[in-house]
């Protein structure tokens, strides 16, 4: 494998050139469709695709044979029917994930072959009940699958459908033996997507590994950002900066030496008050611009539960409120692109945007 010695960031061709000069947000499928289907399988990313979203993004894992697969989190009794299966009773444990004890079933405790036995289930039935019918359905798919469902859409739409892959929990991963970012660097390679131009971005709300991955890979790099906390090779590095600190105009001028954008919660954007309610845009978008990073906050979603005070339909958690009015006020402030759940309803709101003033009135 080939590695790229370090140099920078803004000499590199990128997806973002293009999505920047376009002036459109770009709509990230966040792990697919998952307003619609269950997240991080197959039926998800399609879904997410012929919506309309430029990308979908798998959370990536990986099993005890050391392949990538697309689940949540390392722990996958809330995402799959294992819990059902008496053959892996015993494979459930307590383990620490970033400083926090889980007790269930770990992806890197199973083969490939084994988790191929299991079925993806909704994560969060109480506010997605109908998502609950495809339960049972769909397997856990792999990073390679992901790929080539990307390409084969590609084809069929004839618009080009980028990945959006996020190490989970990389500290954690390595401490397991089993690093994340060697087999993503080499999935990457043989796919011919490690080069300038593929469509694809690589995230994580850790540090240090983006910084060791800008060595190797030659695709953007997005550094997350959580609303509260720290990343975690900070807590076990002993180094006590935050979050918060990456969001100073010298975090951002440090995030720009090895990434090529923020994927900020979107209360870094537009915060809420004690009520719930948005208040003013923060400086973040500009400040973000002015070091030449993207910006695509996480999370937009239709249920009250996940909306605004200033959006909500009514007291039912799960009903769905306004989230084309919250999504055309962020769009407002002009950030580079969205991670959706209900990726149709951003391709809307995107295209309620660029349309001109009194466009399909009848007169």
């Amino acid at each position: 494998m080939a590695v790229v010695a370090p140099g920078p960031v803004h000499a590199q061709e990128s997806p973002t050139v293009a999505d920047r000069g376009h002036r459109e947000a770009v709509v990230i499928g966040h792990r697919g469709a998952s307003g619609y289907r269950p997240e991080h399988t197959l039926a998800a990313y399609e879904l997410a695709a012929r919506m309309g979203a430029d990308y979908i993004e798998p959370d990536l894992v990986i099993t005890k044979d050391g392949v990538l697969v697309a689940r949540h989190e390392p722990e996958i009794g809330g995402t799959t029917d294992v819990a059902d299966r008496p053959e892996f009773a015993d494979r459930k444990t307590t383990k620490s994930v970033d400083g926090e004890e889980v007790t269930g079933w770990f992806a890197e405790d199973f083969t490939l072959a084994e988790l191929k036995t299991l079925r993806a289930k909704e994560r969060i039935p109480q506010l997605r009940p109908n998502n609950t019918i495809y339960d049972g359905r769909y397997e856990v798919p792999t990073l390679q699958e992901v790929i080539d469902l990307s390409r084969r859409l590609s084809r069929e739409l004839r618009r080009d459908i980028g990945i959006y892959p996020e190490t989970k929990h990389p500290t954690y991963f390595r401490r397991q033996g089993l690093p994340l970012e060697p087999a993503l660097v080499r999935t990457l390679t043989r796919n011919g997507l490690n080069r300038p131009g593929a469509k694809v971005y690589v995230q994580s709300f850790e540090v240090g590994n983006l910084e060791k991955l800008r060595r190797s890979l030659r695709v953007p790099l997005v550094q997350l950002i959580g609303s509260s906390g720290a990343p975690y090779d900070f807590v076990v590095g002993g180094d006590p900066r935050t979050y918060d600190d990456l969001v100073t105009p010298e975090g951002l001028a440090e995030i720009a030496t090895y990434a090529r954008g923020i994927g900020p919660a979107k209360d870094r954007i537009i915060p809420r008050d004690a009520g719930g309610y948005l208040t003013e845009p923060t400086s973040l978008v500009r400040d973000a611009h002015r070091h030449r990073l993207v910006v695509h906050p996480w999370t937009f979603r239709a249920e009250n539960a996940f909306l605004p005070a200033d959006f909500r339909s009514s007291t039912e958690p799960g009903a769905w409120g306004d989230i084309l009015g919250e999504l055309e006020v962020f769009l407002a402030t002009g950030i580079d692109g969205v991670f959706a759940d209900h990726p149709d309803i951003a391709v809307e709101a995107r295209a309620a945007r660029r349309a001109p003033v009194g466009a399909g009135a009848r007169g």
